[in-house]
């Protein structure tokens, strides 16, 4: 696609629906921003301009024109809103401390470490990261945390010791790190009612919207069922169907070895890293506990890495890639909201449930748990999605449904809230920070995300079919 037709598709898209004549049910205000917000969506896949100005536009648009509120006041408010988010703030300090682990060189260290014990292969390293994961995600109530905040900062340095850099030879390694770190958080996610804050607040609505209790053990036991087997599956999918260019390298662990030995010993900021980084792990886990939330806690280690001069002050300004993601995601999730305000959401939701009157019991609950998953397209915040349609779809299930079958539903409703992560490079917390490390394309990241999208969502069906 040529740079004009890429500048020129977005905006053909947003007038063309908007010139559409309204849906009935669906205000004129509604479909305007509607057509706004997909304006928005086809700017992000085909990037005509970066991502966050895409973003900012999108926000400036809709508040100038009075579309979510009807006062400036409120509409300004609006348009900011998304920066008073924890999670995009939990994601820029990820982004502060893959900086601390780069400077002090523990980084480098334990990707080297780890290169010397599993470096035969990338397969064996993507096993590592995924596992690493999978360990962690059972205490870590936040996957941004999990993967941004502290496996991101390690495994990023893993393609730079191949020379594998978002500029020079991506595909050798980098980004086969970067999706298999990517698709095993959202795997993880699911697999565990702890491992992602969200998913406690959807066991509160489905208790509130159904009755049904959902315990540690009940989700774990449903959900293993899939997730353990996907989790395990990952890096060899993504080997087959998002390849590294170098197959083996068997002389990396001796390279490995002898590089660390040129390192000598442990120096002052690799340990004053490796303790903020247990600080900031042990607050991650123990933190809502004792009254810290988890993004207080990890800006609280941010400034403890800049007066230990682990970093300096300049770095955190001077670091261009963190802020832009700060404004991309803070600009799409005000844009998300927006879809909420507006009522679009709620008249999608009443139009779906006209349509399903008719169908089977189990082609209503199937289809229902299709469209919750793909309307994530419209989210840049799974918490968001959550409040907007479990509810809901809830509210839909209970009318069309048996008991019985709305409990069973309900299990794979708020199991695909990690899983659904996948889909977008805005989809969950820890996106933005792997797609911000440029080792994947826009193009390449919506084509991925749509092939283990719907190899997660056929897991979920699958399991759908013996549960239901």
């Amino acid at each position: 696609m040529g740079k004009t037709a890429k500048y020129l598709t977005p905006v053909a898209v947003a007038v063309i629906l908007a010139l559409l004549p309204t849906p009935e049910g669906l205000t004129t205000t509604a479909h305007y921003f509607f057509a706004l917000f997909l304006g928005v969506i086809v700017g992000l896949i085909v990037e005509p301009i970066p991502p966050a100005l895409i973003g900012l536009i999108g926000v400036s648009i809709a508040a100038s024109l009075g579309l979510v509120a009807e006062s400036p006041k409120e509409s300004a408010v609006w348009a900011l809103s998304g920066f008073s988010n924890t999670v995009i703030w939990l994601i820029f300090t990820a982004f502060m401390f893959a900086l601390g682990y780069k400077k002090s060189g523990l980084g480098k260290r334990i990707a080297l470490m780890l290169i010397q014990r599993l470096g035969k292969t990338p397969l064996g390293l993507g096993y590592a990261i995924a596992l690493a994961d999978g360990v962690l995600s059972p205490f870590m109530p936040s996957n941004t945390a999990r993967s941004a905040g502290t496996l991101y900062p390690v495994a990023i340095n893993i393609p730079q010791m191949f020379n594998s850099l978002p500029d020079h030879e991506p595909r050798k390694i980098g980004s086969y790190i970067a999706w298999v770190a990517m698709a095993s958080t959202t795997v993880t996610s699911s697999l565990f009612v702890t491992a992602m804050a969200p998913n406690l607040l959807a066991i509160s609505l489905v208790e509130k919207g159904t009755g049904l209790v959902i315990t540690w053990q009940s989700w774990f036991y449903t959900m293993a069922l899939v997730m353990i087997p996907l989790l395990l599956l990952v890096p060899l999918l993504t080997y087959i169907i998002y390849p590294p260019t170098q197959k083996s390298s068997p002389d990396a662990p001796d390279w490995a070895r002898k590089e660390l030995a040129k390192m000598s010993g442990v120096t002052r900021n690799e340990w004053l890293m490796l303790g903020l980084g247990l600080l900031a792990l042990v607050l991650w886990i123990f933190g809502q506990a004792i009254g810290i939330d988890s993004t207080v806690a990890a800006l609280l280690v941010l400034c403890l890495l800049v007066l230990s001069g682990v970093v300096t002050w300049d770095d955190i300004i001077g670091n261009t890639a963190a802020f832009n993601v700060l404004i991309w995601f803070a600009t799409l999730v005000a844009m998300a909201t927006g879809l909420r305000k507006v009522g679009f959401l709620d008249w999608s939701a009443d139009l779906a449930a006209q349509a399903l009157t008719n169908l089977a019991p189990m082609h209503v609950a199937l289809t229902l748990l299709v469209l919750f998953f793909v309307f994530h397209y419209f989210f840049a915040s799974v918490t968001a999605h959550i409040v907007a349609l479990l509810p809901l779809f809830l509210e839909v299930a209970n009318s069309l449904l048996p008991v019985s079958m709305v409990h069973a539903l309900a299990y794979l409703l708020v199991g695909t809230m990690g899983v659904m992560g996948i889909i977008t490079p805005y989809a969950t917390g820890p996106s933005p920070v792997w797609y911000g490390s440029g080792y994947i394309s826009q193009s390449a990241w919506w084509g991925l995300g749509a092939i283990f999208g719907g190899i997660y969502l056929g897991g979920l069906v699958i399991l759908g079919l013996f549960t239901l």
